[in-house]
């Protein structure tokens, strides 16, 4: 594996309103391609920073990040649009889907933004729905699907573009345990098909499917340690 993901020295401020915030203070860290890896912290320690600092939303204030050998602080907006649509693959505790779409045109939208002919989007939304066995639930809106089910179409979407990597947000946060282990094990089985998966959580049971952990505290990583 190499390095596919790298931010040296990386800090990120905000203003807001007249104060002023450091939400990343000098993180340098390195994520390998095929790697599962959960970042962990408290709530402000900018876990979330970092995720969409990760996911190129955010560009760093000072320090560098490299995204497969790329500078990132290099590329317009549009060039950065491009990538987080065509590489890069979004999962939060909010489902985010829109409610007047039914499930599979749910998953349909990231290829539509990618210009991706009728056909083929329509093909590879019903493919992934019913990999992630929701092969019965296409036609149903968000409000008739579960919380588990939601988040099934959610991870869908974001496979939609077939991305290197996943992101998620505290991705379990709204669910029930026994759900939230059939969603963490799906995203590591994914991780298994070579796809690079990086958790944001504070929960040590997510953390536990990550191969690595990396601990924040008020923007900086105080720990990096791998598990056997």
């Amino acid at each position: 594996m190499g390095g596919m993901i790298r931010l040296d020295a990386v800090t990120k401020d905000y203003a807001v309103g007249e104060t002023h915030v450091r939400a990343l203070d000098g993180v340098t860290l390195e994520i390998a391609k095929g790697e599962i890896l959960a970042v962990m912290g408290p709530s402000g320690s900018g876990k979330s920073t970092l995720l969409n600092m990760i996911g190129c939303i955010d560009r760093p204030t000072e320090g560098s990040l490299h995204f497969d050998g790329q500078d990132v602080s290099t590329l317009d907006d549009a060039t950065l649009t491009r990538l987080r649509l065509k590489r890069i693959g979004f999962v939060f505790q909010q489902f985010y889907l829109i409610p007047t779409l039914k499930a599979f045109e749910n998953v349909e939208l990231p290829m539509r933004e990618a210009r991706l002919p009728r056909a083929e989007r329509q093909e590879r939304a019903r493919e992934l729905l019913g990999r992630l066995g929701l092969g019965k639930r296409l036609e149903h809106y968000p409000s008739q699907l579960s919380g588990g089910e939601q988040q099934r179409v959610a991870i869908a979407r974001a496979l939609a573009n077939k991305p290197e990597v996943i992101l998620g947000d505290e991705p379990t946060g709204e669910l029930d345990s026994h759900t939230a282990e059939e969603i963490l094990s799906l995203l590591s089985d994914l991780n298994g098909e070579g796809i690079t998966v990086v958790l944001v959580t504070h929960d040590p049971r997510v953390a536990a499917y990550g191969k690595r952990t990396v601990d924040l505290l008020d923007g900086r990583v105080v720990e990096d340690r791998r598990h056997p």
